[in-house]
């Protein structure tokens, strides 16, 4: 078995309201940052998985999003993995 590191974003999709994104968008311009636009706010999930080969890694931590860590309705994902 080979370790490898996740690095998961999760991201609201851009057709669906972000509050917290529209509300640090109005912050920026409120600190005189006005050239700050459209800002999105999501979450980044670092995990740890031991698999076969990175193949497999993949379609575990693939399989982790689509089922717990993204809300697929709402949400997109993206993943880098990489051996450690």
């Amino acid at each position: 078995m080979t370790k490898f590191q996740a690095e998961i974003d999760v991201m609201p999709k851009k057709e669906i309201l972000d509050p917290q994104g529209k509300a640090v968008t109005g912050s920026m311009k409120n600190l005189g940052l006005t050239e700050i636009h459209n800002v999105r706010i999501g979450k980044h999930i670092s995990l740890e998985i031991e698999a076969d080969n990175e193949e497999t890694a993949r379609a575990k931590v693939g399989q982790a999003c689509k089922s717990l860590l993204a809300n697929l309705i709402m949400e997109s994902y993206s993943f880098k993995i990489q051996e450690i």
